[in-house]
């Protein structure tokens, strides 16, 4: 019979909790919304600074990626997660024990009742701390220390609002069955990191936000190219990204329609295909992103633009699904 799937639940439960100081672990609920360092203590952001350079500096050869370049950009961030697979992840489940510098950095136990921990266990809680670095250090997100400090949570002010990034559980799920192999880890840190602090106001203007482009009732690739030509004519290229003639005949659109966000400064294309909803994001250069939502044929679609943000209904088994983002995408 095929193994049980590994959930993230159960990778806390056995691994991870038996590293937690016997109080936290008994309300888990409460040493997750406690602060841990009420008076502000340098020191302590200091072990979290440490313990996120201690991963950076260890955690290539744990990938056996020399190359990883853990620099703490955003770009680091994404070749972390894309480095995380099912096979790394199986072999750092063996019982072993990391580096002494790197456990203690992070608080965490020295050994579990078993034995010395899995590479996983050190991995984690150091590479926790790593992400939420990298947006304190590029975003402005400030440290809400939890204790262990591996839980410690990063609160981002943007334009999507304020919110508290539990990023070691990002990496919890990430390391599930069903997330492994996914970039569910970079994924989280595009939504809930870059794109809600992206600059879009840097953004060049492409046209004039009140434009109305009008719907394109026959879509094929010639004559969606005629008619931005026709009708955004500011717009030189749709980029490398764009999908090819091939692909895009292949999506097979119903129709089209277009708006201009952000005072001019993107260029949203969506419309509907035999098994869902197509966005497409452009800007002054071309292609920039694309968003897909499985929907209905019937009804229609429906996109909502209110100031910085967008709306988009779709109709799933008979219900209206709504999905909100900022204008620039998810």
């Amino acid at each position: 019979m095929p193994a049980e799937p590994i959930t993230a639940a159960q990778i806390f439960e056995r691994f991870f909790a038996p590293q937690y100081p016997p109080d936290a672990l008994v309300d888990l609920a409460g040493a997750r919304s406690t602060d841990a360092n009420p008076a502000g203590n340098p020191s302590i952001l200091a072990q979290i600074d440490h313990a996120a350079e201690v991963f950076a500096r260890l955690a290539p050869a744990a990938f056996g990626a020399p190359d990883l370049g853990l620099d703490f950009s955003d770009a680091s961030v994404h070749r972390l997660g894309a480095a995380l697979t099912r096979e790394r992840r199986d072999a750092w489940l063996a019982p072993a024990g990391g580096p002494s510098d790197a456990r203690g950095s992070s608080g965490a136990s020295a050994a579990s009742a078993g034995g010395e921990p899995p590479m996983l266990v050190t991995l984690v809680t150091h590479g926790a701390l790593y992400v939420g670095a990298c947006v304190v250090k590029n975003h402005g997100g400030k440290w809400q220390v939890r204790r262990p400090l591996w839980e410690s949570l990063v609160r981002l002010e943007s334009s999507a609002g304020t919110g508290d990034l539990a990023i070691f559980q990002w990496w919890l799920k990430a390391l599930s069955d069903e997330e492994i192999g996914r970039g569910r880890l970079v994924d989280r840190y595009r939504t809930h990191v870059e794109v809600p602090t992206f600059d879009a106001e840097r953004l060049p203007i492409l046209a004039a936000g009140d434009r109305r482009i009008p719907k394109l009732a026959k879509v094929r690739y010639d004559t969606l190219y005629k008619h931005l030509r026709a009708h955004l004519p500011e717009l030189r290229s749709v980029g490398d990204d764009f999908p090819s003639p091939e692909r895009f005949e292949e999506l097979g659109f119903k129709s089209m329609e277009f708006a201009l966000l952000g005072g001019g400064r993107m260029l949203l294309m969506h419309g509907a295909t035999a098994d869902g909803v197509h966005l497409l994001w452009l800007d002054a250069s071309g292609f920039v992103k694309s968003l897909y939502y499985p929907a209905d044929s019937f009804p229609a679609h429906v996109v909502q633009i209110e100031g910085q943000k967008i709306r988009v209904i779709v109709p799933v088994r008979g219900e209206s699904q709504v999905h909100e983002m900022l204008w620039w995408g998810a």
